[in-house]
């Protein structure tokens, strides 16, 4: 149930008889109405722009619009007031029976409400993560894993068919790199002094790895060459690190559904059949780049490449593909693998990507656009960076990874639903400030600690409602006269839980679901208004046990609140606080 879609399907019926009786003319699109909160909440409990975008196409003033939609508005019982605001704007008062009856729609819907099905059941692969399996995750990785999962989650609750994807980046030579690094610790298992040169990983965590294969293959490496070794403990050691990093994803709470190795492209003709669906279109080419900017032309040796055409397809410049000496750019892989996805059958891809490769963006897009002939949109999120604070100063050093701080640092100190709470308190193209010490704060401050406290507290009423012998089962609650819900920091509450699915719908349409942690913390603010007045006001406490059916009514808001909360933690992959410690 969503009111605002609602209250909007009754403006178009409106607008349809203005249509029908003459004032206005045949033909207009209604496209572009919209009901919405108004900013100032003073002005009424919704608005609409009606009057305003249809002036122009309709040949007519906004506010003579208006003013003939407004008669149409209050004839409907839901509309207690309707009034021209400004130039044509309209504001609405609902009344007072709409809110109340929300209540018991949503304790009677339970966790569906707000679940939408706009997705339609279409499949949608968002990619996440995707670092290199040469180390643990970091603390960037941490960022784009929640921001990954909590938009996955999402998409799943708006209706979407949703595969959650881990590209491994195998291909390259940093796996290279990555063996070399445990066969120094596999010789320092057999006793040997190691030296770890400059382009090695010298983290602890591959200590265990290194004993690992000695334990696997005793000491048939030592001494020999990397023609003897490298291939098998590349192997090896990847799968180990894809262990760790499966074990950092689950200490997060994120588990991926398809796990896709880069490397299972080279050498199956994958990457030749990608490439040859973009010959085919004509738009795989033979040429020379221009030089880069900020080079210049003496410090650039112009070769003949094998090009993609993007420019076709929105990019800035044509990319290649293959290098001169017939190698594979970066790139190619990456085609084959969104191709791959295509061929799938998934009808939106999302990638999300760390800060530093918003270069490849333009890229992707043409590539994905053109493999597709543009009926696969492929939405790329870059999860800006964090920095950590701890006691007022940056927090830089891990022992174990060497050089940064690792995922499992993050939530061995602060825990999982934490992390993922404040990660998703700035938009993901935001910077992101995480200090140590303020998000383990019990204050206001904290939203965090803010939302969950509003669903402890709902908690806290049911055990004392029991306590005191007050029914409140579902049922009860359900059934509550919620008329006497009519105290205006009761109803202001109620309409906020009302803009839950429109949340929900604006979340999943623009693949933001920080907007949920925002509307969490707004809806929390409005919980503990509303108790904080009970402590001055006797008549607005939730239990009231000398007036059951009074205290029913308004145990019935609270509960349906901590719903909506539980709801809304579900998106973020954060559990509900029952009592806070």
């Amino acid at each position: 149930m969503n009111l605002f879609t609602d209250i909007r399907a009754h403006v178009i019926t409106c607008l349809d008889a203005l249509t029908a009786r003459g004032d206005l003319p045949e033909g207009l699109s209604f496209d572009n109405v919209a009901v919405e909160p108004p900013r100032d909440a003073a002005h009424g409990d919704m608005a609409t722009n009606a009057a305003m975008v249809l002036a122009k196409p309709a040949g007519a003033k906004p506010r003579d619009i208006a003013e003939k939609l407004v008669a149409l508005l209050v004839e409907d019982a839901r509309v207690a007031e309707a009034s021209v605001a400004g130039p044509g704007f309209i504001n609405l008062r609902l009344s007072d029976a709409v809110w109340q009856g929300l209540v018991g729609r949503i304790l009677t819907e339970g966790e569906r409400f707000g679940r939408l099905d706009m997705g339609a059941g279409q499949k949608v692969n968002v990619e996440y993560v995707s670092a290199n399996p040469t180390g643990p995750l970091h603390v960037g990785h941490t960022r784009g894993a929640v921001f990954g999962d909590a938009l996955a989650r999402l998409l799943d609750y708006a209706g979407y068919d949703v595969t959650k994807e881990y590209y491994i980046n195998d291909g390259g030579a940093q796996v290279d790199v990555l063996a070399r690094s445990v066969y120094l610790r596999y010789l320092e298992a057999h006793g040997e002094e190691v030296e770890f040169p400059d382009g090695t990983y010298p983290g602890d965590y591959l200590i265990d790895v290194g004993m690992a294969l000695k334990d696997k293959v005793g000491d048939a490496y030592v001494g020999q060459g990397e023609e003897v070794w490298l291939s098998e403990v590349r192997e090896f050691a990847t799968e180990r690190m894809l262990e760790l990093i499966r074990a950092d994803l689950a200490s997060l709470g994120v588990k991926m559904d398809v796990f896709f190795s880069e490397k299972s492209l080279y050498g199956t003709g994958r990457i030749e059949a990608a490439l040859a669906a973009l010959d085919a279109k004509g738009l795989i080419y033979e040429g020379v780049l221009e030089p880069p900017k900020g080079k210049a032309p003496e410090d650039w040796e112009p070769r003949e490449q094998t090009l993609f055409r993007s420019t076709d397809h929105g990019d800035d410049v044509d990319r290649p593909v293959k290098k001169s000496d017939g190698s594979w750019t970066y790139f190619a892989p990456d085609i084959a693998y969104h191709f791959d996805k295509i061929e799938r059958g998934f009808d939106q891809l999302i990638d999300v990507f760390g800060a530093d490769h918003g270069g490849y963006v333009k890229r992707m897009k043409a590539a994905v656009s053109a493999l597709s002939d543009g009926r696969v949109p492929l939405d790329v999120k870059l999860t800006q960076l964090v920095k950590l604070y701890k006691n007022g100063a940056p927090f830089k050093m891990s022992k174990r990874a060497g050089t940064f701080v690792t995922l499992r640092d993050v939530v061995e100190q602060v825990g999982a639903d934490v992390t993922r709470f404040v990660m998703l308190t700035r938009k993901n193209d935001a910077p992101l400030d995480f200090d140590f010490d303020k998000v383990l704060e019990q204050s206001k401050d904290n939203p965090v600690f803010y939302v969950q406290y509003a669903h402890a507290r709902v908690c806290s009423v049911l055990r004392r409602a029991a306590e005191a012998g007050v029914e409140a089962s579902d049922a009860t609650l359900r059934a509550a006269d919620h008329t006497k819900l009519g105290h205006a920091a009761e109803l202001r509450l109620i309409q906020k839980l009302a803009e839950w699915p429109r949340i929900v719908e604006i979340a999943a349409r623009t693949h933001e679901p920080h907007r949920v942690a925002f509307y969490l913390y707004d809806l929390a603010s409005e919980l503990h208004a509303l108790w904080n007045r009970g402590n001055d006001a006797p008549e607005l406490r939730f239990l009231q046990p000398e007036v059951p059916e009074v205290s029913q009514a308004k145990i019935a808001l609270a509960r349906a609140t901590a719903v909506v909360i539980s709801s809304g933690l579900g998106i973020l992959g954060v559990t509900p606080a029952e009592e806070m410690r």
